[in-house]
């Protein structure tokens, strides 16, 4: 499992797995949040196994899948809502960390400035330099 936090209360990873969720509890974590969309990847990997194993550590878990290319305001909206909602760190995963990276941005506009939404990420290799117009808009309000 490869955790990139991208603040203190905020980290992605790539795909996790049911065998994961003890070592994210173990970290801290007491949100997990599925951007990746159930039609990418096999049943045992799916966000009801996922959700299983999370809710059995006692953690909460939310369902947010973000589809390449066609991310939604209702996206950036239910992130924004699950980090605010969260009592602790949150991790969010798709299959690479991207459109968590993308969707944690677009929802933090206005409340960081756009060069960090887009600095942070890209330490990871994660490119939002296309959105920084949409951040931008966003910021305004």
């Amino acid at each position: 499992m490869d955790i990139r936090h991208l603040t203190d209360s905020y980290a992605v990873s790539p795909q996790i797995t049911p065998d994961d969720v003890a070592t994210l509890a173990e970290a801290g974590f007491t949100t997990i949040i599925c951007n990746r969309p159930d039609g990418e990847i096999p049943p045992e990997l799916q966000a009801d196994a996922i959700r299983q194993a999370v809710e059995g550590a006692g953690l909460r878990f939310v369902v947010n899948p973000v589809i390449g290319g066609a991310i939604t305001m209702e996206n950036v909206t239910a992130q924004g809502a699950a980090l605010t909602d969260s009592s602790g760190p949150v991790l969010a995963y798709c299959a690479s960390g991207n459109r968590s990276s993308i969707v944690w941005a677009l929802s933090q506009a206005g409340q960081r400035p756009t060069d960090e939404l887009i600095a942070i990420p890209a330490k990871f290799g994660y490119a939002l330099e296309p959105f920084r117009p949409t951040l931008e808009q966003l910021a305004k309000g």
